[in-house]
């Protein structure tokens, strides 16, 4: 959040918001007083204070268009957008079929270059502005079983280093990549055994809870970061200092 902007309500954008990390990030931002507006297909279970609920699908370039240009007609501004929203497959590599790896990209990275343009569009005209959006420790090691997850949160943050020096110094980017994070998303794909097993290796011996990805995304989008973009902060519990790729059983 920029400092010119202290004395007003800021408008929040976050798609993917009607669960896990994309809930918490909304209920945390407007928590703080802003104003905040969940882009997702569906509603959210769980209606917060200060939290609008938009119907919108972030693989549909033009819809997001529409719909970031209509906020920021009604809201007269936009000054953080988050790019939350992403899908998760846990299959061998030699069996990934294509449309799956597509529909992945779709939602994982092109949904993020189609929030971040539109409303990008808005806070370069305005003259300042936020891009976030929500990577992984995946985009920097390698994990077996998500060959397409991994390619596409490396993507996200190639794209956040390459628009932070096309945007800057009137938007700023940056990326929070977690960990493990105990969100509906995870347990669906993950036993009992298999969580066990993976906090382990977990230096903290934990996975985070999704309110911790929302304190990051809170801190990047604050006048105590405006000074840093086209950067990404792991919250991973230590994972990554770890050497976590060589700590994987690949057979």
């Amino acid at each position: 959040m920029n400092t010119s902007t202290t004395n007003q309500t800021r408008v929040v954008l976050v798609t993917g918001a009607s669960s896990g990390i994309g809930e918490a990030t909304a209920h945390r931002f407007a928590s703080s007083g802003a104003r905040v507006i969940n882009l997702d297909r569906q509603p959210p279970a769980n209606i917060a204070e200060g939290v609008a609920w938009r119907e919108c699908d972030v693989t549909d370039a033009d819809m997001v268009r529409t719909v970031v240009e209509q906020i920021a007609s009604d809201e007269g501004r936009i000054d953080t957008a988050i790019a939350n929203a992403g899908i998760s497959t846990r299959h061998a590599f030699l069996e990934m079929k294509p449309a799956d790896i597509r529909r992945l990209l779709e939602i994982n990275l092109f949904g993020v270059i189609n929030l971040w343009q539109s409303a990008g569009r808005v806070m370069f005209e305005a003259g300042s502005g936020t891009l976030l959006a929500t990577a992984s420790t995946n985009g920097s090691a390698g994990y077996p079983w998500y060959a397409d997850y991994n390619a596409s949160k490396a993507g996200v943050l190639a794209l956040c280093r390459s628009v932070a020096l096309e945007l800057a110094p009137r938007v700023r980017t940056a990326c929070v990549s977690p960990g493990y994070v105990l969100t509906p998303m995870q347990r669906s794909e993950y036993t009992n055994e298999m969580l066990t097993e993976v906090n382990e290796r977990i230096p903290m011996r934990r996975h985070a809870d999704p309110t911790e990805i929302a304190d990051a995304f809170h801190f990047l989008a604050s006048d105590q970061a405006r000074f840093i973009t086209g950067q990404q902060l792991i919250v991973d519990g230590g994972e990554l200092a770890g050497g976590t790729a060589s700590a994987y059983r690949t057979q």
